[in-house]
């Protein structure tokens, strides 16, 4: 297996395990992890979304098996999410990657502090 290829399964793991664990933030893994191997900012935040998803479906399958998803904001929740997704994506083309490099870094220090607040 090349490099490149272990990187981004062990990157892919790791991400994937924090999006399962807690419900989300693989994203913040796997975007610096695919800027590393050579992807650009754009093409690494588009990816990551990409590949967030299967991950995203199988914790759900699990949250749901377990009866830990709470049915009556299910439905609101999952609309929201998929309403910003295609306003986000939709608008991803029209930042500057320092733009966005700088907006991501900015959402990441800040729901930092928060969560630690």
């Amino acid at each position: 297996m090349k490099k490149t290829s272990q990187t981004y399964l062990l990157g892919g793991m790791a991400a994937g395990a924090l999006n399962g664990l807690f419900g989300g933030g693989g994203g913040m893994v796997a975007v610096p992890i695919l800027k590393a191997a050579g992807r650009d900012v754009k093409s690494a935040h588009a990816t990551a979304i990409a590949v967030i998803l299967p991950a995203s479906l199988l914790s759900a399958a699990v949250y749901l098996f377990f009866g830990l998803v709470p049915f009556r904001i299910l439905l609101p929740v999952a609309l929201g999410v998929s309403l910003g997704g295609l306003a986000g994506a939709k608008l991803l083309p029209r930042f500057s990657s320092r733009a966005l490099t700088f907006a991501f870094a900015a959402f990441m220090l800040a729901a930092g502090i928060r969560m630690m607040l």
